[in-house]
């Protein structure tokens, strides 16, 4: 059993261990909580060694079970993701909590671990790099990877093994669908057009006007190559920013995902026109909780030898629109 990955069967954890059974890799513990059944279509598919519900996992990992084990490399991508769960204690300590126990024992046993932070950690902030001074989290799952990333750096200095943390900014792409509400703009906006005729943007909020707040929108294959290059290189150690670098407007990514499926190289203000992007009200109730805007600093994963190029939205949705079609 040479590598773990928590939150095998959800987005990007399922993403991983494909890419790794590209590499002929199958010795793979998925580790996740299928209380969502819908999540298995992700693992299907896919080569595996063994499945073990998460909290068997921690509670085995925590009784000295994995001690000494052939363990490899820890991917840690399992979270709860929902921005607006109701539960903050719940949250803190499946994405708080757990990912310390993970993170100790990694460092005890020599482990390299790889796990999943979030641009959440930077609030409404208009600077994202990774320091202190730019992370205002502005909700509970925010401040548990903010948390986290914090319990990390104060280890950075007395390292037993590579521990890095990627920041993920707006992920999206295949094998997202079984998120629901929590699933990227991208795929919400590409089930809207077929359900109903149109794509729903918000109005004007914050300053932007219809449709143009702006997000850094990046595509799941970028995300899991930014892993991979981690996994290669056991003396790079730090968090890092897992973005393209580049904010693009709601009305850009909804223009790219109508013009995939209708095709033709419409505008947002055409597509407006037509009745194919719809503005509707902004909620008051998500105002202070709203990142309406996100960028990506590249310096400091630029700076651990990253080169690999980002996909913009124009690119990268049409290669999601394609697969979604195909289904």
């Amino acid at each position: 059993m040479r590598i773990v990955v928590t939150g095998a069967a959800g987005f990007i954890g399922s993403r991983l261990v494909r890419a790794l059974n590209e590499r002929g890799v199958t010795e793979i513990l998925a580790v996740d909580n299928l209380e969502n059944p819908a999540k298995v279509a992700n693992l299907a598919a896919l080569e595996i060694e063994d499945y073990m519900d998460k909290r068997e996992f921690l509670a085995r990992l925590t009784a000295g079970h994995f001690d000494g084990a052939p363990i490899e490399a820890l991917l840690h991508q399992g979270a709860c993701s929902d921005t607006l769960h109701p539960d903050g204690r719940y949250v803190m300590e499946n994405n708080y909590q757990y990912s310390k126990a993970l993170f100790d024992w990694a460092q005890e046993e020599e482990v390299p671990m790889i796990y999943a932070s979030s641009a959440a950690v930077y609030g409404a902030g208009r600077e994202f790099r990774e320091a202190r001074e730019c992370e205002r989290p502005l909700n509970v799952y925010g401040y548990s990877k903010f948390l986290f990333d914090q319990h990390v750096r104060r280890r950075l200095g007395a390292l037993g093994a590579q521990v890095v943390g990627l920041r993920y900014f707006n992920v999206y792409g295949p094998g997202e669908a079984h998120k629901g509400r929590m699933a990227s703009v991208a795929w919400h906006a590409w089930r809207q057009l077929r359900t109903e005729g149109r794509v729903k943007l918000f109005a004007g909020s914050h300053g932007f006007p219809d449709g143009e707040q702006q997000r850094d929108f990046v595509h799941v294959a970028d995300v899991v190559r930014v892993n991979l290059y981690f996994l290669e290189r056991r003396e790079i150690s730090g968090v890092f920013n897992c973005g393209t670098g580049r904010a693009q407007s709601f009305n850009a990514l909804a223009a790219a995902v109508i013009n995939s499926v209708r095709g033709g190289k419409r505008t947002p203000a055409e597509l407006a026109r037509e009745g194919l992007i719809e503005y509707i009200p902004f909620p008051p109730e998500l105002a202070a909780r709203y990142q309406a805007y996100t960028q990506a600093d590249l310096a400091r994963l630029r700076e651990a030898g990253y080169a690999g190029q980002f996909m913009p939205v124009e690119e990268g949705v049409a290669a999601y629109v394609r697969e979604l079609e195909r289904a």
